[in-house]
């Protein structure tokens, strides 16, 4: 029950505030525009590749400037200590605050559905690749949240919390550029790693078991990491 108060708290506080639009804003203007640029180029599809590719891209920055607040502003005014000696577990915390920052995610992410809505109305695209393709940034999603989560508990400053975020995010999605330098099974391996590489398998409409797997594993990972960012501060 903790947890749902938290998360509902946290995400009226998110509709209750211009930068959640304004970053909302941003992310569908951008998408918009490569989605145009996609289906108007020479010989193109009509598919979401285009919005979940860039769209993937962008939520590097999306969410990390989602979470960047969540724990970092708690810190600076001093209401994370009074939290953490309330009868509220450190998990509580966490999870409520990650399931509201994913609830914004979802809500961005579905006005995009206009886009897909558009190519069904001067297209015949497949179903099964915009289904997997969404599927697919929803996990991205997912993990990248987690991570931002992560940077927001390791500083009281908002533009370090998202910093911190953007970086472990441009590392994970582009460690397959290493992947290019080395070969065998040290290339799989790093391959393995790439969030990049991951998505892409679902905008082709091909659905991985191990990439559902790899994605809640990087945000169930994180989480567990951000909950023991938060015990050591009562140590502190």
């Amino acid at each position: 029950m903790n947890t749902f108060n938290i998360a509902w708290k946290e995400t009226k506080s998110y509709f209750g505030t211009p930068a959640a639009y304004v970053v909302g804003a941003m992310f569908l203007a951008l998408t918009g525009v490569f989605f145009v640029a996609e289906i108007t180029s020479p010989f193109a599809e009509a598919s979401v590749r285009g919005i979940v590719d860039w769209a993937g891209f962008f939520i590097i920055f999306l969410a990390p400037l989602l979470t960047m607040r969540l724990l970092a502003e708690e810190q600076k005014l001093g209401t994370l200590e009074l939290l953490l000696t309330s009868p509220v577990s450190d998990w509580e915390v966490v999870l409520g605050k990650y399931i509201a920052s994913l609830l914004i995610l979802l809500a961005i992410l579905s006005v995009t559905f206009y886009y897909a809505l558009l190519l069904y109305v001067f297209g015949s695209p497949d179903t099964g690749p915009v289904l997997s393709g969404y599927l697919g940034l929803i996990l991205y999603g997912a993990a990248a949240l987690a991570i931002g989560l992560l940077g927001s508990s390791l500083s009281s400053n908002q533009i370090v919390a998202a910093v911190v975020g953007i970086a472990i995010l441009l590392m994970l999605s582009f460690v397959n550029r290493i992947g290019d330098l080395v070969s065998g099974i040290a290339e799989q391996i790093v391959n393995g790693m790439s969030m990049t590489e991951r998505i892409a398998d679902f905008s082709r409409g091909v659905i991985d078991t191990s990439s559902v797997v790899y994605f809640l594993s990087l945000a169930a990972v994180f989480i567990f990491l951000t909950i023991r960012s938060l015990e050591t501060r009562r140590w502190r």
